[in-house]
């Protein structure tokens, strides 16, 4: 992540409590700026990136329809009008243009960006909403039913969310036990 790009960004996450809500995972950008939205995920068929999902300021979009099938999920976000980025230490593969990419192996060697996703924990939740904002709109404040707000890129942040990523429940982990392959260089 580029110091020099990253705007004063947080992020809450707030799950969707109504079981009249359709089980999704949605993204809402609660900032003044338009925002790009890549998303990492493990289903049945292994680990898959998608982007990119261009949500206007003050606008939800729903990311992947259905009830959740994983536990944890990754988001990378840009901020297209002031600069800056929310990402994480969950490396993936991503591209500038539309894409969906399978697997996280090698995403240089096979002509893609290595890019740093954060972790969402849903908790095992049938829907899941990201909720991203200005830390001028939210100063550090305790919203009752956000679990907190961390800076961008700060991974295990939030109370009860892991340190490291993890894999879907009912899913083999990749060898190592994460949910992710280690970073480039590092032993499993």
């Amino acid at each position: 992540m580029t110091a020099g790009l990253m705007p004063a960004l947080v992020f809450a996450v707030l799950c969707l409590w109504s079981s009249s809500a359709a089980a999704d995972f949605r993204l809402c950008n609660n900032t003044s700026s338009r925002v790009g939205i890549a998303l990492g995920y493990k289903d049945a068929e292994g680990w898959t990136t998608e982007g990119w999902w261009n949500v206007s300021s003050r606008a939800c979009e729903t990311l992947l329809r259905g009830t959740l099938v994983a536990r944890f999920y990754y988001i990378y976000a840009l901020d297209y009008d002031r600069g800056g980025e929310w990402s994480g230490q969950a490396f993936m593969c991503s591209r500038d243009k539309e894409f969906t990419i399978k697997g996280t192996e090698n995403c240089l060697a096979r002509g893609f960006d290595r890019t740093g996703f954060f972790e969402v924990d849903t908790g095992e939740q049938r829907a899941w909403t990201v909720q991203l904002t200005e830390s001028n709109e939210q100063p550090g404040q305790r919203v009752p039913g956000i679990p907190g707000t961390v800076g961008p890129g700060g991974p295990g942040g939030l109370p009860g969310m892991p340190n490291s990523p993890g894999g879907a429940p009912g899913l083999p982990n990749p060898p190592g036990g994460s949910g992710l392959p280690p970073a480039p260089g590092s032993k499993p």
